[in-house]
């Protein structure tokens, strides 16, 4: 009956020992420096400090794999040279797997604080009841070194034999019940702490995968926006008027109208949206057709009518929701777009096809990114720190536009994380873009 206990006690005390700190572990041992019966001894010596030791193996990978990375990357842009669709494929497939990594990165990191705050909980509620439980260990090492009637009562003494077997039996459930606690509580401990080291080793990983994704697209960015410089040599007198009228305009809906009327490149790019594809009479599904432009990096308008998209655009961020569209704004009106709370730095992508007709400093907006979809229909997005396309610039569904920084861009927001504010407008109106989310892509973004 009490091996049972005996194991039990030697596999609590050994859990016990790795699980709680010094001070739980021996409750009532005598102070530092003096020894049990007081007698002064010596103090301790320091401990030396260890010198951290250089792992040479691994900074040899590092430069090993970065050399290789780097061998990649050149060979890939020499392979883009003079090739838009090349490039412009590159661009959205890199765009696409930083943003699956920054999605997956915002899980692991949300699920490790969720497993620090479970195994923190743990620990202090085992801190907490460290003296009963020392109570419970040093009756189950006791009973089982001894078996209960001899160590509680005399042979020669019935009345005491009884009345300790009363009392074994009304107390023994009770330890058994406290035991078999500890010992859940202790497993579920390092099971929590072995999920943690899985869920680092998964985080370096991506982080290193996210790394390697963002060197990239700075550098494909960085080739898109030479050959546009080349392309467009008036590029930087229309961006310094687009400010300007962007200065002296109140609204967006006026910005967006000033714009496309007073600014050359804005006003080509207005008209070539209105040359763009024209909606099916009464809407409906988008066509074959359609669907197969949609996949071609080379095209230099629109795959389809916006209106015929929905369901299809590729969300602009990884992130998690704050304010969905028509939700209360905490000021009396309701919400004209959709926040999404981002990590530092996430790459921002182009959520459709369509013309940059405005990309600069806008009031409380911060730095505003305009794309004219065609077929009356706008999308603003805001909060980002940098935007990396230019007036007038054609932009795929799925490119690279901007990216975010290390915290709220725009006035009002309350959350320390970077925050972007993506707003559709048809005809100057805002409207609900929750239509045109690719379904897999609004199921990872979740509050």
């Amino acid at each position: 009956m009490f091996a049972p206990l005996r194991i039990l006690a030697a596999a609590i005390l050994i859990a016990c020992a790795a699980a709680l700190p010094v001070e739980a572990q021996a409750p009532g041992a005598a102070p530092q420096g003096t020894a049990p019966h007081g007698v002064p001894v010596p103090r301790p010596r320091p401990a030396p400090v260890a010198v951290p030791r250089v792992d040479t193996d691994a900074l040899k990978s590092d430069v090993v794999r970065n050399e290789a990375f780097q061998q990649r990357l050149g060979a890939e842009l020499e392979a883009a040279r003079g090739d838009r669709g090349k490039l412009n494929q590159l661009l959205v497939d890199t765009g696409a797997r930083s943003r699956e990594v920054e999605q997956q990165l915002i899980e692991v990191e949300a699920r490790m604080t969720e497993l620090d705050r479970t195994g923190a909980q743990i620990q202090a509620s085992l801190v907490q009841r460290r003296a009963v439980l020392a109570e419970v260990l040093a009756a189950l090492v006791r009973m089982g070194r001894n078996p209960p009637p001899a160590l509680l009562m005399r042979p020669d003494d019935a009345l005491d034999a009884v009345r300790s077997a009363i009392l074994l039996g009304a107390i023994l459930p009770e330890m058994r019940v406290e035991a078999e606690t500890l010992a859940a509580d202790l497993s579920e401990l390092a099971r929590v702490r072995t999920e943690l080291s899985t869920a680092r080793e998964r985080l370096t990983g991506l982080r290193h995968a996210l790394e390697e994704d963002r060197a990239r697209i700075a550098a494909l960015v960085g080739e898109r926006q030479r050959r546009q410089a080349e392309a467009n040599p008036a590029q930087a007198t229309d961006k310094a008027q687009a400010e300007t009228v962007a200065k002296g305009t109140g609204d967006v809906h006026d910005l967006v109208t000033r714009l496309e009327t007073e600014v050359p490149q804005a006003a080509r790019a207005a008209e070539a949206a209105r040359a763009g594809p024209a909606a099916a009479p009464g809407g409906g599904a988008p066509s074959q057709t359609e669907i197969a432009a949609l996949q071609n990096p080379t095209r230099i308008a629109p795959a389809m009518p916006f209106s015929e998209a929905k369901g299809l655009l590729p969300l602009p961020v990884a992130g998690v929701r704050l304010k969905d569209f028509g939700a209360v704004d905490g000021v009396g009106g309701a919400e004209k777009g959709l926040t999404i709370a981002t990590r530092m730095g996430a790459q921002v992508t182009a959520p459709t096809d369509g013309w940059v007709v405005y990309a600069g400093p806008f009031r409380s907006y911060g730095q505003l990114l305009i794309i004219n979809a065609g077929g009356g229909y706008h999308v603003l997005m805001a909060g980002m720190e940098r935007i990396t396309v230019d007036l007038g610039q054609f932009v795929l569904a799925g490119e690279p536009v901007a990216v975010m920084g290390s915290g709220p861009r725009t006035a009002g927001a309350a959350s320390g994380q970077p925050q972007l504010y993506v707003e559709f407008r048809k005809d100057g109106v805002s409207i609900d873009p929750a239509p045109w989310w690719a379904a897999t892509d609004s199921q990872k973004v979740r509050g």
